[in-house]
């Protein structure tokens, strides 16, 4: 299977996981067959016609688009069989149920096309057990991948063989959800729950143990490990609730049905609580009830000694949060062991007992301790694995702390650590990650990662404590760095040409140092390389205008101080626009106001699904004043330029309103449709790829004798275009839908993305639009109301509607 070829996919089952698998092959440009029952009443295909009407309205959106929808085909298992021969890979996401999956098999099997792939979603049954019946064939080309939830969202997919497994097909298809679908391949041996639900399940059932026994409620316990603890913010109960409890309780009686012998077994009964919630029909989010219950606008918890609806809202102690706080995660365990206060001997206790148990199963469940780590970084949304903090926090150390543990009969267990833990080449090397690679306890050796070509597009995979692998904050060759912006250059061939920026600021804000940077960057790059990269290894590209650095300016001159920078900053927009090689941003993440015009304004963007472009300055109570109204009127008449029978009005509109309300793009794809996107501009699934990308694109136009445009000029709608904008908005501001100063910075926008006051049609340059555009940026600065916007943004974070 040496090219493996993926025109289509067929999605087996239109529940939740189903339609939402489905959802994300689209977001990636593969159509979908999406197959299900036959429906009683209607449309034969009605099941699943309804379930991709529903990806339309859930939220958070599966779909980047909702017009994506189109290229998900319904189909049902008595009419449509035939579409499966049409498909490279079939992925089934029925109910968890073996009878029920080994019926559909048996149905759809014959018509699986002879070279496409056949794979199983589910959370935990034995990929083995579920190839039963299959030909010889067919059981070479079946294996499982288990998308988390939401499928959009969530990076992780168990890829799961059995041993009858074709190895010729996990490579291309581990190649195919890395890139193609832009997922973190994890593969798990065929062990009950795989690796991720496995050490998952146990550390949630693991947390509602102890916090029984230290008297926390739930609304303490999330708090605790949410955030705080480095995990998914909804902290345990919340994602419960989120994830279904219903389907919690299901992987929990796999985990009590399917491992007798587990040395953890008396935990794996469920919860007293849990069982009756599921028992009275409440599942958590679905349902409007669970842990928790919403009521009106208050979030009620659940006391189970009363089993009543309760205020929630408990929080962290001071001390507890306070040690949560602390760096060093050697003096943050210690400090949490050692103290008294029954919040932190709850969160040793959790720690512990994954410890306890990932060391114990780590054999069992996966072939090195880098796949439990990613499991539940990417699966749970944990911000370093299991194995990570355990080593960074002193693996000698904390193992012995765990073994008085055991001994003192505290633990959830009596069964002792392996002998791998306390002695050998890991406690030689004080933990399970190398720069040799991973530890594998059942070959005694630490393991590499994958080399798979598809790899060699991130440039910088995904880190690992322990591991020492090179860090995009130093790695290459830097040409300049200050406190703002680090300019510098990749090591491999064929990418140490490009230069890349990177943007140091917090949240990658852009003040007068990172502009100062900018400009000169665009001169080393037409100096010396063939292009520029603006790339930062986290999110987000860039949340906008530094404000905080801007105040010192503002309130020693006013807005005479400010315009000077303003007019720096546009001259870096031109700058980039207009540079002699080309310019790249790789977005991934938030590109709001500054941060979007930045992007607006370079040769190409490369950006990654999970891109969220907006001009949002209306929220601080201005307008975009680096460019970003210069763009909308100029694409407003680029656009109209190919549909010369169109009103230029009819296109400039769009982008008005979308800056007027703030509007930011939910997609890449999403933001392509706003125009903040180009059709050239690429769209990358992983962000581990976003890098690559954008230097590969940088170099191909170089390479293609690409050229800056020429500087023109371009029509815009006048006084009389603005006076038809401003009809609207009246409407709007007498409808309530803006406040009158929300009707003011409007208003600014369409006089300034209107060209001012000039007849219809005519023709102007960018300087004139900018001009236009600085007077409106200072302007305002001295307006009371933006004055409360922007201080209150400064001091809360949080815009002010006034």
């Amino acid at each position: 299977m040496s090219t493996f070829i993926v025109r289509k996919v067929a999605v087996l089952g239109a529940g939740v996981m189903g339609a939402q698998i489905a959802a994300h092959c689209v977001n990636a440009r593969v159509p979908v067959v999406l197959f299900d029952l036959p429906a009683k009443d209607g449309p034969r295909s009605g099941v699943a016609i309804k379930a991709i009407e529903n990806l339309k309205k859930i939220n958070p959106a599966p779909l980047a688009a909702p017009d994506l929808a189109d290229f998900i085909t319904p189909a049902n298992y008595d009419d449509d069989l035939a579409l499966l021969g049409e498909c490279d890979l079939v992925i089934e996401a029925i109910a968890e149920r073996m009878d029920w999956k080994h019926g559909l098999y048996a149905k759809v099997a014959p018509a699986i096309a002879p070279h496409a792939i056949f794979a199983s979603n589910t959370s935990g049954l034995s990929i083995t057990e579920l190839s039963e019946g299959f030909d010889q064939d067919l059981r070479g080309r079946f294996c499982g991948v288990h998308f988390f939830n939401p499928p959009r969202y969530m990076h992780l997919v168990e890829l799961i063989p059995t041993v009858a497994t074709r190895a010729d097909i996990l490579d291309p298809l581990e190649s195919f959800l890395t890139s193609v679908l832009g997922k973190g391949v994890v593969r798990a041996r065929d062990t009950p729950n795989f690796i991720g639900n496995r050490v998952g399940v146990f550390s949630i059932l693991a947390t509602i143990a102890e916090a029984e026994k230290f008297g926390l409620s739930v609304d303490v316990v999330d708090d605790l490990t949410g955030a705080k603890l480095g995990r998914a913010k909804s902290g345990t109960f919340r994602t419960a609730d989120v994830v279904g409890l219903d389907t919690l309780a299901h992987v929990i009686g796999t985990m009590r049905d399917k491992l007798p012998d587990d040395p953890f077994k008396a935990w794996f009964d469920t919860p007293a609580t849990l069982a009756k919630l599921v028992t009275d029909g409440k599942l958590g989010q679905k349902t409007g009830a669970g842990y928790y219950r919403k009521q009106g606008r208050d979030i009620l918890r659940l006391d189970p000694a009363s089993g009543e609806y309760v205020a929630s809202g408990g929080k962290a102690d001071d001390d507890v949060a306070a040690i949560l706080k602390k760096k060093d995660p050697a003096k943050r365990l210690r400090l949490l062991r050692e103290s008294t206060n029954p919040q932190a001997a709850f969160l040793w206790a959790i720690l512990r007992d994954t410890f306890h148990y990932i060391a114990v199963h780590l054999a069992d469940i996966a072939d090195t301790a880098r796949d439990v780590d990613f499991a539940m970084r990417w699966g749970f949304g944990q911000t370093i694995g299991p194995f990570e903090l355990w080593q960074a926090a002193g693996w000698r150390e904390v193992a012995g702390w765990i073994q008085d543990d055991i001994a003192a009969g505290v633990a959830l267990s009596n069964e002792p650590l392996p002998a791998w833990v306390l002695q050998g080449p890991v406690a030689d090397r004080e933990g399970v990650h190398a720069s040799m690679g991973s530890w594998n306890p059942t070959s005694g050796k630490f393991e590499a990662r994958s080399s798979l070509p598809v790899y060699g597009r991130q440039v910088f995979r995904a880190p690992l404590i322990g591991e020492e692998a090179a860090s995009p904050t130093t790695a290459g060759k830097t040409v300049f760095e200050d406190d703002s912006l680090r300019l510098w250059t990749l090591d491999k061939k064929n990418m140490h040409d490009v230069l890349i920026a990177t943007i140091k600021t917090k949240m990658h804000a852009i003040g007068p140092a990172v502009t100062t940077g900018l400009l000169h960057a665009v001169d080393l790059a037409e100096r010396d390389y063939r292009g520029l990269v603006i790339w930062s290894p986290d999110e987000p590209f860039s949340a906008g205008a530094d404000l905080q650095a801007m105040l010192p300016l503002f309130m020693s001159g006013g807005a005479a101080a400010i315009e000077p920078e303003e007019k720096r900053l546009q001259e870096l927009m031109l700058r980039l626009r207009y540079a002699m090689v080309p310019t790249i941003a790789a977005i991934s993440g938030m590109a709001l106001g500054g941060g979007c015009e930045l992007a607006l304004y370079t040769t190409r963007r490369v950006a990654h699904l999970e891109s969220y472009m907006g001009l949002v300055e209306v929220g601080v109570g201005l307008v975009p004043g680096a460019g970003g109204l210069t763009y909308g009127a100029r694409r407003a008449a680029e656009e109209q330029a190919s549909a010369p029978d169109a009103p230029l009005l009819h296109f400039l509109k769009k982008y008005v309103l979308q800056a007027a309300t703030a509007q930011v793009s939910r997609s890449a794809i999403e933001a392509r449709r706003m125009g903040y996107l180009l059709d050239v501009d690429a769209v990358v699934m992983n962000a581990h790829e976003l890098l690559f990308a954008a230097v590969r694109e940088a170099r191909a136009l170089r390479d293609a004798a690409w050229r800056p445009p020429l500087r023109g000029r371009f029509p815009v709608v006048g006084r009389d275009g603005l006076a038809t904008i401003e009809a609207q908005l009246v409407n709007m501001r007498d409808g309530g839908f803006i406040s009158p100063h929300d009707f003011h910075l409007a208003r600014t926008i369409a006089s300034v993305m209107s060209g001012g006051d000039v007849d219809a049609g005519t023709l102007v340059d960018e300087a004139w639009m900018l001009a236009l555009e600085r007077r409106a940026f200072t302007g305002l600065l001295t307006h009371p109301k933006t004055q409360e916007r922007i201080m209150g943004m400064v001091q809360n974070g949080k815009p002010v509607r006034n």
